[in-house]
């Protein structure tokens, strides 16, 4: 296999003994990697090389990873763009979606992990069904609703209930029950 038909990884993180052993495990398995520890350095290293595949992690020193998926995102959108972090939580997945990651995993991680999610994207990319032509029920975006402004709300139920007009214990029976068909 040439250097040209191997597909290219960009490993993103701060964590050096981590950085390495990711971008070792890369190589083995036929990727061409390259690490970078900084966002500026993650920027320039991806304009040098169009990765195939942007491992990032959420908190690169002081700076934010969100901030390099954004870029990454402008940069080249057919990128895949995996987020991973210690701090796992459903707000910073939101949030990491949101600025145009595909994908968020919580540490401690794997190489075999990160690849079985990076196949899943593409695959699920590659299927080009059609656009669903149905519309979600009435209660289906009840549900949604409430589901984001408790996650703005940062999960305080209180709050939530206040923005959306409910009792709280209204708004408990309502997250206790299961989502709605569509």
């Amino acid at each position: 296999m040439t250097e040209k038909e191997k597909p290219a990884t960009l490993i993103v993180d701060d964590d050096g003994v981590f950085r390495e052993r990711l971008r070792r495990a890369f190589e083995r398995r036929g990727w061409e990697a390259h690490t970078a520890a900084t966002c500026l350095d993650a920027l320039a290293t991806a304009r040098e090389i169009g990765p195939d595949l942007a491992i990032v992690d959420l908190r690169i020193q002081t700076e934010s990873g969100l901030d390099v998926v954004r870029s990454l995102r402008e940069l080249d959108a057919t990128v895949t763009i995996i987020m991973l972090t210690g701090y796992g939580s459903i707000a910073t997945a939101l949030e990491a979606i949101r600025y145009g990651a595909d994908h968020y995993l919580s540490k401690p991680i794997d190489v075999d992990q990160i690849l079985a999610t990076y196949e899943t994207l593409r695959h699920s990319l590659q299927d080009d069904a059609p656009p669903p032509n149905m519309v979600p029920s009435l209660a289906r975006v009840e549900w949604e609703h409430i589901q984001r402004v408790l996650t703005d709300c940062g999960g305080n139920i209180s709050q939530a209930a206040k923005l959306l007009g409910l009792h709280r214990r209204s708004l408990q029976r309502k997250l206790s029950k299961y989502p709605p068909q569509v």
